[in-house]
């Protein structure tokens, strides 16, 4: 029977949570990696977005995390986050969805593939709503087999003005996803900077409200002490980065405990759901301590 109501549960199988003390999912993975610039050329097998590409460099065949941009960011602001994720043995694809030109690096390790049949939808903040809408299937189509979901503090806008496509209902477990999802949530994302700007990710439009509307299996972790841009790099070049510090209202302090956060939250949830591998999930859920940020609520949606 579907548990209809979010609460805490101590377990997400039949795996006892006390069994599971410790996880190593926020801290950096043992595959090495490298990061592609990948831009728009003339020719037709050119990727319609320029690209930034994180794989490792060992060997193999990896799930492929389709990661989309926060509004007005760039896509190379995440770097620190993609190389936590990629160095457990994912490739990351981040496209530039609002053109910026740039000069490619190199070209990515040919000896690395991607497992096209097990896919994550990812973004973060406007792009965690195009993750959802690319996972439902209003957007741009793509080849790619998407087998979960996460929203990173994801908004569907502000209270003047809702982005399109609109993805909200308002109705309770309404969004059409028959995929588990993952939702992050931060404390600071509805509070105002200043006077001057309205809040990053305001209620009724946020994560908890993503939250409420998808089905199950659904997760949602929330953070009281950190904001909306928190788990960017540390320095992100040029003035976007600049303007995004001064219109959304962040943590005290280092990211990096938010970064490792979220690249640890992502990385246990695919190993659940795309490695059949659950016990780093386990024990998040089961000792939230074990987050390098503090975690006030975890909540799950489940059969």
């Amino acid at each position: 029977m579907a548990l209809l109501e979010a609460k805490p549960i101590s377990a997400l199988s039949t795996t006892s949570a006390s069994a599971v003390k410790t996880t190593s999912v926020f801290n950096k993975g043992t595959f090495s990696f490298t990061s592609v610039d990948v831009r728009m050329l003339s020719s037709s097998s050119s990727p319609p977005k320029p690209l930034v590409i994180v794989t490792p460099t060992v060997k193999g065949t990896y799930p492929v995390v389709l990661f989309l941009h926060g509004f007005y960011l760039r896509n190379n602001f995440y770097l620190q986050l993609f190389q936590h994720i990629s160095s457990h043995g994912y490739i990351v694809v981040a496209p530039q969805v609002q053109l910026v030109r740039r000069r490619p690096k190199t070209t990515p390790p040919r000896k690395c593939h991607a497992r096209l049949n097990q896919g994550s939808s990812t973004g973060h903040s406007r792009g965690g709503k195009a993750a959802f809408a690319l996972a439902l299937g209003i957007t741009s189509k793509t080849s790619l087999n998407f087998s979960v979901l996460v929203g990173i503090d994801p908004v569907a806008g502000t209270q003047a003005f809702r982005t399109k496509p609109y993805i909200l209902t308002c109705v309770p477990h309404s969004l059409d996803l028959s995929i588990p999802v993952a939702v992050i949530g931060t404390g600071l994302g509805p509070e105002q900077e200043n006077c001057m700007s309205p809040p990053c990710a305001p209620e009724g439009l946020n994560h908890e409200e993503f939250f409420k509307e998808s089905k199950l299996p659904c997760v949602h972790f929330f953070v009281k002490d950190y904001g909306h841009m928190d788990m960017l790099d540390d320095d992100p070049p040029g003035v976007r980065r600049q303007l995004a510090d001064c219109m959304c209202k962040n943590g005290l302090g280092s990211r990096d405990p938010m970064r490792r956060f979220v690249g640890g939250i992502v990385v246990a949830f695919l190993r659940a759901y795309l490695g059949g591998d659950d016990e780093d999930l386990i024990a998040i859920v089961g000792d939230p301590s074990l987050s390098p940020a503090k975690l006030e609520d975890v909540l799950v949606l489940r059969e």
